[in-house]
């Protein structure tokens, strides 16, 4: 029987996951939001991290700056604060 992981461990992959996307904008963007908000993040929110990690680097920045309509199932608030970008700390 496989065994489902904590919400801890889900978080960790996630995190994981929005930080090692293949570019760097994508990094920036995705593991920057997840920096941002995890903390007040719910089963809900994490359910609705985890589709979004699913989809394609490209698309998922397209839904963020607004060029491209997203998928009814990852429009809501989440994506608007995605949207709003002031979550993005670049170091330099």
């Amino acid at each position: 029987m496989t065994e489902t992981p904590s919400f801890e461990t889900r978080l960790a992959r996630a995190k994981f996951r929005a930080w090692h996307r293949g570019t760097r904008e994508a990094d920036y963007m995705i593991g920057g939001f997840y920096d941002r908000y995890h903390a007040g993040w719910g089963e809900a929110e994490l359910a609705w991290f985890e589709a979004l990690l699913d989809e394609d680097d490209v698309d998922v920045m397209a839904w963020a700056l607004g060029t491209q309509d997203a998928p009814e199932r990852l429009a809501g608030d989440l994506l608007a604060m995605m949207q709003r970008l002031d979550y993005v700390d670049i170091p330099r």
